[in-house]
């Protein structure tokens, strides 16, 4: 069994701790924080050199203690000497652990932690530490304030109660797990080649036997989510009777078993797949539990290895994605055992192989990925069908609709289905078979621009409120609470008054997302406790708010900086982020509920001794009069009256990355540093691109001299200096721009396409999927084919149009490059070469879309900085810039 190391927040200490950890906080608050240097402050800094860059490292903000008391976070450094610290947020008292990662918290006075060698554990009160093998198996009870403890090799078990340090023996266990709600564990005992079972209870250290002294093994312990029960396999005396699939009530005490014979009633051709394809899952009434199945004899077809690769026009998949992740009869399915009346059902199968349930387990929703392929959109639809765990029957859900894992969401109580379609959500009702749109008498969108380079989508659903009665959803700004049959929709934020967009407060991409086997499903989300939101505001700052019980946002953070990482210890009220700006790098920030502020912890402090750059939010108007955003990045020291070389570098969006520190270094993966290039006298600037349907090159020519002509206007830049950069969708954008104007002194293009007849015949090796997707609504949306409009491809080709190209540029590219198949550069300098056009290529073998190698990062990021300072700075000692191109 795998260990778990997630432990929860909450602590159930003396309320006075809290009383007294909020009054220290006021006590010890600075009210001002450490304001920002003016720009023409008479302060002797230093300048930034290449030897400086190696003491710059990156901050990972771990977990904060239940009580808010002590806060973990990483230092990680280009040398490879990280460092976990510890740090108490009242005294600032601090613990170093080099090398220690995967820190968590054992009640407020203890942390966990990994190093290279061994576990460990440490005493926060005492400094005192512990250090166990790797294989440790260590669980943290809140309930009992309990550390447990599996030494594997001597197959010892301990139970260490903290606030007194007894440690209570368990001899010969093989494997445990934790209840739910950690008031037991369950036990796997070997004892002179006889095995056990049984119920540990935590409070008394009593157990309960399962069974004792029998010839098999007890393994993949399984929970139900309110720990009333416990499923498991074990093997059995006898090998013609295979193995049984075990369900035990902790209530009544009683046992139910599936053995493997009295599977094959159900399913002659299967026996249980114990690999945890399909993890156990016990349903909250006990009377399902479901499992995986397997194949009893495995399929004759093997994959293709030194013989001849068979790929067919007719097939739903091209071969590479097919034998990566198509080949659904080697897929393990899943099934339900109802131990009350010894049923047993197959839900998913090759037909239909994928596989999730509603929110309380009563019924399974079933598709099939292939089922609309061949088609040519990144995402394709799919049918979605539920089907009855009592007798296996199906019906339609829903057709044709889209397979993003977002757009499809069961509700946590299991009455709902919510899906996005037709640029509406919509919710089916299991019990009535009724669809209804939540959203069509709304005026106002909830779909957008919302992933990138990809195509409008919908902006969320990040969750329901309690037993199903309103779905929360997102529109461009605000969170919407919708009635269930849609007859009623409030808006909790107001954000669209002054495009201020806010969001549920997430730690990860998943957090408001409960894993659901090939799926996923909603959460609930109370609104009758505070809810503690992000915000994102139009000019540029960021900040967190709470929406209360009344339904009043109560700002909590809020100026020009990035804010993420937000922690809210709510017995204490206390609040734990991280902050950064260009030219402030991260550190970690408390507040708590009366608005006093402290800085627990400054990362790289050394960067005050340093010049450095500032960036800003600007605005421009393309040649159709649309605002767009964009970043400038000022050089240190800037000086309003003289002229400065400019470098624009472009990957459509990128304005939300206005306040992102960027540590000074070579070893980047696309050879481009902000802030070494702005310690080196250059301005940058990022401008969004927006593009429309079957225009991509015209849109993005449109929007990137509109913004540098915008700043070319400001007459602190010199015109005749600007170079142009981007890699990967920016390196086509690079390559496209430098075809239909002479703006640029100079161009660098990474990892970059050029041809986009070609490229739409190519594989993406990385996914195994046609290039051919990037072309339809995704990336370059012409919408049709080269064979439907070649004309829209060869004009929208950086190579059918490099005969106008009069700009230096500077190609790179992987030469391992599986995501764009690197002889896309390759062609690019082919034709250059050919039309006698001044350019460089230099490739990188053995490095994919992003150079990995340090050497090869190094050696990019110095070219690209030679390049630009040969052309935009005149500098000729420079000679491989001038040599190359001559």
């Amino acid at each position: 069994m795998k260990s778990h190391y997630n432990f929860p927040y909450g602590s159930k200490k003396q309320e006075s701790l809290c009383m007294k950890l909020t009054l220290a906080l006021f006590l010890l608050f600075i009210l001002p924080l450490v304001a920002c240097p003016l720009w023409g402050q008479v302060v002797q800094k230093k300048q930034l050199t290449e030897s400086d860059y190696k003491n710059w490292g990156e901050l990972l903000m771990e977990n904060p203690s239940p009580d808010g008391q002590w806060i973990s976070y990483r230092m990680r450094y280009e040398s490879g000497s990280d460092t976990l610290f510890v740090r108490n947020t009242i005294n600032g008292e601090t613990f170093n652990l080099p090398g220690g990662v995967f820190p968590r918290f054992a009640g407020n006075e203890h942390l966990i932690f990994n190093d290279k060698k061994s576990i460990q554990s440490l005493n926060l009160k005492t400094g005192l530490r512990h250090s166990y093998p790797l294989d440790t198996h260590i669980e943290y009870s809140m309930e009992t304030g309990q550390i447990i403890t599996l030494l594997r090799k001597e197959k010892c078990l301990q139970q260490q109660k903290l606030s007194t340090g007894v440690i209570s023996i368990v001899k010969d266990v093989v494997d445990f797990s934790m209840s739910p709600i950690q008031k037991e564990i369950i036990i796997s005992i070997k004892e002179k080649e006889k095995y056990s079972v049984g119920i540990l209870n935590l409070r008394n250290s009593t157990i309960e036997w399962i069974a004792k002294q029998g010839n098999g093994e007890f393994y993949n312990f399984a929970w139900e989510e309110n720990g009333k029960a416990v499923a498991f396999y074990s093997s059995t005396d006898s090998i013609a009777s295979g193995t049984n699939l075990c369900l035990y009530k902790l209530k009544t005490k009683k046992i139910f078993r599936l053995n493997q014979k009295e599977l094959n009633n159900f399913l002659s051709d299967k026996i249980f797949d114990k690999t945890d394809s399909y993890r156990l899952t016990i349903s909250s009434d006990l009377d399902k539990v479901f499992f995986g199945l397997s194949q009893k004899t495995k399929p004759v077809e093997q994959k293709a290895k030194d013989t001849v690769e068979v790929w067919n026009t007719a097939d739903k998949w091209i071969y590479p994605r097919e034998q990566d992740s198509g080949r659904f009869y080697e897929k393990a399915n899943l099934a339900v055992w109802h131990p009350s009346s010894g049923r047993v059902v197959q839900i998913s199968s090759v037909e239909f192989p994928s596989v999730m349930l509603n929110g309380n387990k009563t019924l399974a929703i079933i598709s099939n990925p292939k089922q609309y392929e061949p088609q040519f959109e990144n995402v394709a639809p799919r049918d979605y069908y539920l089907v009855n765990l009592d007798t296996g029957q199906k019906e339609i859900m829903v057709k044709k609709q889209s397979e993003f894992h977002t757009d499809l969401l069961p509700s946590p109580s299991g009455k709902f289905v919510a899906y996005y379609k037709d640029s509406n959500w919509w919710i089916y009702d299991i019990k009535s078979k009724t669809h209804m749109n939540i959203t069509q008498n709304i005026k106002i969108p909830f779909f957008g621009r919302v992933h990138g380079l990809g195509g409008d989508a919908a902006y969320g659903n990040p969750g329901w409120t309690p037993d199903d009665k309103e779905i929360l959803l997102y529109d461009q700004y605000d969170i919407w609470a919708i009635k269930n049959d849609g007859t009623v929709a409030r808006r909790l934020t107001k954000g669209r008054e002054d495009k201020t967009i806010y969001r549920i407060n997430t730690l990860g991409d998943y957090d408001l997302l409960l894993r659901n086997f090939d799926g996923f499903k909603s959460i609930a989300v109370d609104l009758n406790d505070k809810l503690i939101l992000r915000t994102e505001y139009d000019d540029g700052k960021t900040g967190y708010c709470s929406l209360e019980k009344t339904g009043m946002l109560k700002q909590i953070l809020s100026r020009s900086s990035f804010f993420d990482n937000m922690h809210y210890i709510k017995k204490s009220g206390l609040y734990i982020c991280k902050e950064q700006r260009f030219d402030l790098p991260p550190r970690i920030v408390l507040k708590n509920d009366s608005y006093m502020e402290k800085i627990i912890f400054q990362s790289n402090s050394h960067y005050e001794k340093f010049q450095t750059g500032k960036s800003e939010l600007i605005t421009y108007r393309n040649a159709a009069g649309k605002e767009l955003k964009g970043i400038l990045y000022f050089p240190s020291n800037f000086d309003p009256n003289k002229k400065y070389p400019m470098i624009v570098y472009i990957y459509e969006k990128q304005s939300h990355n206005l306040h992102r520190y960027i540590n000074p270094t070579l070893f980047y993966g696309n050879g481009f540093n902000e802030s070494v290039m702005t310690t080196k006298d250059y301005v940058i600037l990022c401008p969004d691109i927006e593009h429309e349907t079957g225009t991509v090159g015209e849109n993005t020519v449109d929007c990137v001299v509109s913004a540098t002509n915008h700043i070319v206007s400001k007459n602190f830049v010199d015109p005749l200096r600007i170079g142009l950069m981007g890699e990967s969708f920016g390196g086509y954008e690079t390559n496209f721009i430098i075809t239909q104007t002479d703006l640029f002194a100079a161009a660098v293009s990474g990892a970059s396409i050029s041809d986009l007849t070609s490229f739409y015949l190519t594989v993406g090796w990385d996914l195994n999927i046609s290039d051919m997707t990037r072309f339809q609504s995704e990336q370059w949306r012409l919408g049709k084919s080269p064979f439907d409009d070649p004309v829209l491809y060869s004009k929208n080709s950086p190579v059918a149009n490099a005969t106008s190209i009069n700009t230096p540029i500077l190609i790179w590219a992987g030469k391992s490059d599986w995501h764009v198949n690197w002889n896309q550069s390759v062609e690019f300098y082919m034709a250059l070469r050919r039309l006698g056009k001044p350019a460089t290529m230099l490739l990188y073998p053995d490095e994919k879309h992003t150079l990995m190698k340090e050497k090869n990062q190094k050696d990019l990021s110095l070219r690209i900085n030679q390049w630009f300072d040969y052309y935009l700075k005149n500098d000729q000692s420079v000679t491989w810039a001038k040599e190359a191109v001559n």
